[in-house]
């Protein structure tokens, strides 16, 4: 959604880097890429201003942090301005002291107020919610049967007397839906409303009787982030003839310029509450402002990746898995089950571009290929299970089987062989609190390989080799030569003390009083 700004504005703060300090022509070449930048995003044009006038004021003044240069100083500034414009703080639902707490959704046919009614019901059921569901969109052909069958998709009852397709009265439907939820104790009742394709008074006035009906703690503006300047328009025109609480943005994964999300909280005043972000159910969260600054200055959003990952993770099955790695007993069935619960996190691609700096492979990002786990899936499931607790047992005809049973090339499976080989080593390691094998060590960290000034491995001053004993060419003299000679002890590749040839490294190790299965690690 927010590619095109990210990629201006992360061209404009390389243009920063190596300065000392930012001139007056600094500030003012800055901010001109800025305020083109969000013109292009279609951000209104009043934001625009009011946002770069604050970004140079702030530039100019004498507010420099020691931990940060000019350039990143900027960047910070940026941000703060993003957060701000975008709402500031995160926006909570509202929920009623007594009764049942009403949130009604209102906004334009194709905004996908229908499809939120659902994912927003399971959200709440996700917080220990018991939501119902009211069809009151009776004017658009199946909304009410695409409602109930959302409904039924995420588990959540739907009122829907009335068959709609322009039959029956949305208001008398809406109130009688909240007399239900009375009495059948739901705590939430979500009111999916008519829209049209424009603004016109007949959809004013059919809303604000349901909201005046019902009397909603929440009322709830749904926009599509694709429709760029006309969202404002459209906000405004509803904030006037119905008058609304918060807005959720649909649609933000698409691939318009995404002015809408930060123009709609400036000009109403009202903040973005919820963003859907996909076609799943699940593609439903809390709109957070600093969280959306960051994934716009390419800063990543791991509180949101976290936050996913502990809802899709086992807790139990990752213990397992831990205690596996460590025992040095992980199997291509562990694989495959990590695998499969990190596909519950959903899209890859989406997964990835949350972690910081991943702006620059967005194309790469793009074309991942989201059956590739699928694949991998088909290649380990077509193995025995002798063979996914051993991979070292797969000779050429073990792989040409498994290739014809997957439906693969017989080097995909080498190729999966060998990434599984290289993972479990790499996860092995940093279990046993190592390093990862292959990296070089960090600068100024000392015992770790590659720890000089630089960074760079440091390199042991060569030795002059020496002539060392010569050696007879008579046979019998070297013979007797090699008897008189004192005997070497084996090669040690750590290097032996001095003094330590007798020492007895069995009963120093017996009286560390290490674990029984520790042993085989001193053989």
């Amino acid at each position: 959604m927010f590619a095109t700004l990210s990629d201006r504005l992360a061209d404009t703060f390389k243009n920063l880097r190596g300065k000392g300090r930012l001139s007056d022509a600094d500030i003012d070449a800055t901010a001109r890429e800025i305020r083109i930048a969000l013109l292009e995003a279609d951000v209104a044009l009043p934001v625009v201003k009011e946002f770069v006038a604050a970004v140079k004021e702030r530039a100019r003044s004498e507010e420099v942090s020691g931990a940060l240069n000019p350039a990143q100083q900027v960047v910070k500034i940026v941000n703060d301005e993003l957060i701000a414009i975008l709402g500031g703080e995160t926006r909570r639902l509202r929920y009623a002291k007594t009764g049942p707490t009403v949130i009604m959704l209102a906004g334009l046919q194709g905004a996908g107020k229908t499809t939120l009614a659902a994912k927003l019901a399971l959200w709440l059921k996700e917080q220990g919610k018991t939501p119902l569901l009211v069809a009151c969109d009776l004017q658009r052909p199946n909304a009410v049967n695409q409602l109930q069958v959302n409904g039924g998709r995420v588990g959540v009852p739907v009122f829907a007397p009335e068959p709609g397709n322009g039959v029956g009265d949305p208001v008398a439907v809406a109130r009688a839906g909240v007399e239900e939820a009375k009495r059948t104790l739901h705590d939430v009742v979500i009111i999916d409303t008519a829209g049209r394709l424009g603004v016109d008074a007949e959809m004013m006035k059919q809303a604000a009787d349901i909201r005046d009906a019902t009397r909603p703690d929440e009322v709830l503006f749904v926009v599509d982030a694709m429709i760029g300047q006309d969202a404002v328009t459209t906000a405004q025109a509803f904030l006037d003839g119905v008058g609304y609480d918060g807005v959720v943005l649909t649609k933000l994964d698409g691939d318009a310029r995404g002015g809408a999300a930060l123009s709609i909280v400036s000009l109403t005043g009202k903040p973005v509450m919820f963003a859907s972000n996909g076609e799943k159910m699940t593609d439903f969260d809390l709109f957070h402002p600093d969280r959306m600054a960051g994934r716009i200055l390419d800063m990543g959003d791991m509180l949101t990746l976290i936050e996913q990952a502990e809802k899709a993770f086992d807790a139990e099955q990752a213990a397992k898995a831990a205690e596996k790695l460590q025992g040095g007993d992980f199997t291509l069935d562990d694989f495959l089950q990590q695998m499969q619960q990190l596909r519950k996190l959903g899209s890859m691609s989406k997964l990835m571009g949350m972690l910081p700096g991943m702006g620059q492979f967005r194309d790469q990002l793009a074309n991942f290929d989201e059956r590739e786990i699928d694949r991998i899936q088909a290649i380990i499931q077509s193995m025995t299970p002798a063979e996914r607790a051993n991979p070292k047992i797969l000779d050429g005809s073990r792989r040409l089987r498994i290739a014809k049973g997957s439906g693969r090339q017989v080097s995909d499976v080498n190729q999966l062989v060998e990434r599984f080989t290289e993972a479990r080593k790499m996860m092995q390691q940093l279990a046993r609190g190592g390093g990862v094998p292959g990296m070089p060590g960090m600068p100024g960290m000392p015992g770790l390989p590659g720890a000089g000034k630089r960074g760079g491995a440091k390199q042991a001053p060569k030795s002059k080799k020496g002539k060392g004993a010569r050696r007879s060419g008579n046979p019998a003299k070297a013979a007797q030569q090699a008897k008189s000679a004192p005997a070497k002890s084996p090669a040690n590749p750590f290097g032996t003390p001095a003094g330590t040839e007798d020492f007895d490294y069995e009963q120093a190790a017996a009286a560390l009083d290490l674990p029984k299965d520790f042993s085989k690690f001193l053989k």
